[in-house]
């Protein structure tokens, strides 16, 4: 049986899959590359109530109330002391393989429980 498992793991549906992960993985810099470049400020979607306040001229309400309730663990995608496009750029990539790992490691535990509840293992 585990044998099986890992055919199908090896499978190449499953090898495109994890190339194609890689590769986004490897042009994540691209997203604080490309705004140094253009100077265009940060990245899209990604704006605390300070941006917003730039581009609006307003902080919404509620988004000034909720934005000290999460604060991210790796900020930025940055480490402390960690300047410069070159570390910038690993730091970004090795946040998205943290990234990935995460939600790689959450489906994989829904995936094991739904298995058990449905009397499958």
């Amino acid at each position: 049986m585990k044998g099986s498992k890992v055919q199908r793991f090896k499978s190449s549906k499953f090898k495109k899959l994890w190339i194609g992960i890689g590769i986004l993985l490897l042009l994540s810099p691209l997203g604080i590359i490309l705004p140094e470049i253009f100077k265009s400020g940060g990245a899209w979607g990604e704006w605390g109530p300070g941006e917003i306040e730039k581009i609006t001229g307003y902080i919404p309400q509620e988004l000034k109330k909720l934005s000290g309730l999460w604060k991210a663990p790796i900020p930025d995608y940055e480490f402390s002391g960690w300047k410069g496009l070159l570390k910038s750029s690993i730091a970004y990539i090795i946040s998205g393989v943290i990234g990935v790992g995460l939600v790689v490691l959450v489906s994989i535990l829904i995936g094991k429980f739904l298995a058990r509840k449905n009397g499958n293992s």
